[in-house]
């Protein structure tokens, strides 16, 4: 009978799983291998577009211009309403992916760039990317000594050490706030505690640009009172935060629900400006 390899932790998120010798965490992207997590989905890229930076979305970064947006696949949050269910609910053995090296993503970058001034930089988003963090940060160091820019996407649902390495790197951030709810997070397997930290940190750090997502599901977090802590939060922050409250479309586990009707979006984007003055409503 051949040993059994050793169990390990693995640090990257809340969910802290345990994992036996090449099992594969809840995020299907990282796994133990001899005693080690890694991060297994490094540089397999399932996604990679030109974007405009409005796109991700990023209202007041850079208009007009656009980034190479690229993706891998898994997450570590299960939200119903996924809308990149077919790349962030994935493994490796579920999609087809294609290797990027850091420096060839750059250099991809830079031809994208010498193509079209108007390409400013890089974009981690479509699935989650600090799944797969140490890419993030390595593909960021490179992008950084050819002037480019370093975007994240992100749930924010990353352990405080993984966002300090990476918070002195990136130079805009969006991420969703998907409720001020500890259930509404536990719906989706998420932490609403450890997404308010990753923000308070994103919105200190004096180099990266911060906007914040949160897509209105109809009965579930489209409250005129949660609106308002969630914004009053935010901009006890900063009020230089930008929110985007964005308009729910049936997706995935939620295929039969209804979208939220577009009074909705613009009544809680009228609350959440009570509080801030950077407000934008979006899919309306």
């Amino acid at each position: 009978m051949s040993a059994v390899g050793p169990k390990a932790t693995c640090a990257t998120c809340p969910h802290a799983c345990s994992l036996a010798e090449g099992q594969l965490g809840l995020c299907r992207a990282r796994r133990n291998v001899g005693g080690v997590v890694t991060c297994e989905n490094y540089g397999r890229l399932t996604s990679v577009a030109v974007d405009p930076v409005e796109k991700k979305p990023l209202a007041e970064f850079h208009p007009g211009c656009t980034l190479l947006s690229v993706g891998s696949y898994g997450c570590n949050l299960c939200c119903p309403f996924c809308q990149n269910y077919e790349i962030s609910q994935v493994g490796p053995d579920d999609i087809g992916w294609r290797e990027a090296s850091p420096a060839k993503l750059v250099e991809l970058a830079l031809r994208c760039r010498a193509e079209d001034p108007r390409m400013i930089g890089i974009a981690h988003t479509y699935n989650e990317p600090l799944v797969g963090w140490e890419y993030v940060r390595d593909c960021s160091l490179l992008a950084r000594e050819k002037d480019l820019v370093n975007v994240l996407v992100s749930n924010g649902c990353a352990s405080p050490a993984v966002i300090d390495e990476l918070a002195p790197l990136i130079d805009a951030a969006n991420i969703d706030l998907k409720s001020f709810s500890p259930a509404f997070y536990q719906t989706c397997g998420g932490d609403l505690e450890t997404v308010r930290s990753t923000i308070a940190r994103l919105a200190g750090e004096p180099s990266c640009h911060l906007e914040v997502t949160t897509l209105i599901v109809p009965g579930m977090n489209d409250g005129d009172d949660e609106m308002r802590a969630l914004s009053g939060w935010l901009a006890g922050l900063s009020l230089d935060v930008v929110l985007h409250v964005t308009r729910f479309f049936p997706r995935w586990k939620m295929s039969d629900a209804r979208p939220t009707p577009v009074e909705t979006v613009h009544r809680l984007a009228d609350v959440a400006r009570e509080e801030l003055s950077h407000v934008y409503v979006g899919n309306c």
